[in-house]
């Protein structure tokens, strides 16, 4: 499909990294047609050759193997257009660069700061840039909690309809993600026995080594809960925790997750401090390596913020009740891993006469570094000596059993954007539910001035014990 792509703020980190290596490796594919346009908007002094040239630069830093004559079919393909987003009357200038020119689609990135989501609509709408075909992509955050979403969500909506806009969570796009809708639904096995009659508990755990970086003003107005709670962890609890939806279709598949999201068991005053834990980093170690506290790095030494989150839900529903859903999120953790931890009940009696602890059997699904699923079962060890057995792991590693490289996740979701999917992008009535509870901790968290635990930097975080009691987190290698 013959397709107008318009990055905003093109020239950021987002869209070094991440946009225009997915566009590369679409268009090295041939999923993405020659015949395309990406334009670059932003108010950087560039020019479409100075551009180019970094554009060049970056893709070489983060794609492997890249060589000049594919590098120009996408040079091919790029222009820059220098524009102040904040006025009105510059917006000329993008309508007028492919004025002449059929596109069977627009296609509208916002890769800039929420904030200015609404002028930009605004703008693109009084310069009769948006037609019936056009689709619009938004980054995260969308909000800073119910009342900032619902005001930002009614100033898009006044220029795009819900079927245009695509809200954009990478979690989604990542394979294994995707897999386990096919692991749950389409083994007979897994299905079965998805329900609190035999898992005891699930643990989806976001870990980052890294600190805040270049994000300190953003992260310290945002924290742990906010950044990727609402978003990335509930996300993911959703897909683990939907009913089987009737098709797979944008619209059945996101009203079940909506269902999940209405059903996520709000907190109080009492509740949230005996099922949620806030904590901030302190000095310590990575890797050997001796890391400033959270309060350095951000060269702020009364912030309030949380860099580490850890929350006991429940999801009241049939298939669900009593079932803990632990989440757990933190920055300047240990190592670098995201996982989702299906934790089956024990076996109800041992009948094997050395009485040795029986293991639950347990359904990793491991999203990154490396993305694999392992089945962890009992089995005996071999040799004589009786019925001597351990935890083994039956792993399906993808990268060792798939010849193909997996696309990355913005690669996926570029593509489902162009093919007009939006089975992988969150409707505005999911945000609304996740943005209701969200809202449940951080206004209770204050009424009851919950304060922080402090974890150094290495460690796995705090409150284990409390928050988890009679369980323990799984904890990668």
């Amino acid at each position: 499909m013959k397709t107008n792509i318009i990055i905003f703020g093109g020239d950021g980190d987002l869209s070094l990294k991440k946009i225009f290596p997915a566009l590369f490796k679409r268009i090295v594919d041939k999923q993405i047609s020659e015949l395309c346009r990406i334009t670059v908007v932003s108010k950087s002094e560039y020019t479409t050759d100075t551009f180019s040239d970094v554009l060049e630069l970056n893709l070489k830093k983060y794609v492997s193997d890249i060589t000049t004559e594919q590098f120009l079919l996408i040079k091919q393909m790029v222009i820059y257009l220098q524009v102040d987003l904040l006025k009105n009357e510059e917006y000329k200038l993008i309508r007028n660069s492919f004025e002449e020119t059929e596109f069977e689609q627009t296609l509208f990135y916002f890769s800039t700061p929420s904030s200015i989501f609404g002028e930009i609509s605004e703008y693109l709408y009084k310069n009769e840039i948006i037609t019936d075909t056009s689709k619009v992509i938004l980054e995260k955050p969308l909000g800073h909690d119910l009342d900032s979403f619902e005001e930002l969500n009614k100033n898009i909506r006044t220029y795009f309809k819900e079927s245009q806009i695509y809200r954009i969570d990478h979690y989604l796009g990542k394979e294994t993600v995707q897999n386990l809708m096919v692991l749950r639904f389409a083994n007979h096995l897994f299905e079965l026995a998805w329900n609190g009659q035999n898992i005891e508990n699930i643990q989806i755990t976001v870990a980052e080594s890294i600190g805040v970086e270049s994000r300190k003003e953003f992260y310290d107005k945002y924290g742990a809960l906010k950044d990727m709670v609402q978003n990335h962890l509930l996300q993911l609890l959703c897909l683990v925790a939907m009913e089987p939806p009737s098709k797979i279709n944008s619209d059945n598949v996101r009203n079940e997750k909506l269902k999940v999201l209405k059903a996520l068991r709000p907190f109080n005053e009492k509740t949230v401090v005996k099922n949620t834990i806030k904590g901030q980093y302190t000095r310590g170690e990575i890797n050997g390596l001796p890391v400033s506290s959270y309060q350095e790095d951000i060269e702020r030494y009364d912030s309030p913020i949380e860099t580490f989150v850890a929350i006991r839900t429940y999801v009241d529903n049939w298939r669900w009740a009593g079932v803990p859903f632990y989440l757990r999120t933190g920055k300047r953790m240990e190592s670098r891993y995201s996982e989702i931890v299906i934790n089956f009940k024990k076996v109800p009696h041992n009948l094997f006469p050395n009485g040795k602890k029986i293991e639950n059997n347990k359904l990793i699904i491991r999203l990154q570094p490396e993305e694999r699923i392992e089945l962890v079962q009992m089995v005996k060890i071999p040799g004589p000596g009786g019925y001597r057995y351990k935890p083994t792991s039956l792993e399906l590693d993808y990268g060792g059993s798939f010849d193909k490289e997996f696309p990355d996740a913005y690669e996926r979701l570029l593509m489902d954007v162009i093919k007009g999917n939006q089975t992988l992008f969150m409707r505005e009535d999911e945000l609304r539910a996740s943005w209701i509870w969200i809202n449940s901790v951080t206004q209770n968290w204050e009424k009851s001035e919950m304060e922080l635990e402090l974890y150094k930097a290495g460690t796995q975080g705090p409150g284990d014990e409390v928050l988890l009691p009679g369980h323990t987190w799984h904890e990668s290698n």
